[in-house]
């Protein structure tokens, strides 16, 4: 590691510790030649996971979408924005936890609103109607049948 005061390049480590939440290395270095001290981080390098569109299109997966979807979803409801955080860290990690470079976006959604469900119906139900794009009232009451269903079972 380059110094970043004279450019050195040899350095010791003299400090390591966790940080954000085990996700990164925090290191306290000195410079072996001006005896300065800085601090580096060390993170894990993911490799790009890209989401195809139902257009065929393929974008860089992208963790705030899916928590703006669920923020306007969950809006005026009992939902926490540590909740909403949650469910995108766990989809995120269930994709990442695949291994594969591709995903389809409907995955993704399928994935929000079977988390979404549990969490609270009327905010799956928002984010179900933009997802499935319910065109009309037939296609929400079927969806609302579903989860009528489901509850009594």
């Amino acid at each position: 590691m380059k110094c970043p005061y004279c450019g050195y390049s040899d350095s010791k480590v003299i400090d390591s510790r966790p940080a954000d939440d085990g996700t990164t290395i925090r290191r306290r270095r000195e410079c072996l030649d001006c005896q300065k001290r800085f601090t580096t981080f060390e993170i894990i390098e993911r490799m790009p996971l890209m989401v195809i569109k139902r257009d065929g299109s393929r974008q860089s997966f992208d963790r705030v979408k899916i928590i703006n979807g669920l923020v306007r979803a969950c809006e005026k409801r009992p939902v926490s924005m540590s909740q909403i955080e949650a469910v995108a860290d766990e989809v995120e990690q269930e994709l990442r936890g695949r291994l594969e470079s591709e995903v389809q976006s409907e995955r993704i959604g399928e994935m929000v609103m079977q988390r979404l469900k549990s969490l609270d119906e009327i905010s799956y139900v928002r984010f179900a109607s933009v997802y499935r794009s319910f065109k009309d009232i037939q296609t929400f009451m079927e969806e609302l049948a579903k989860i009528l269903g489901e509850k009594q079972e």
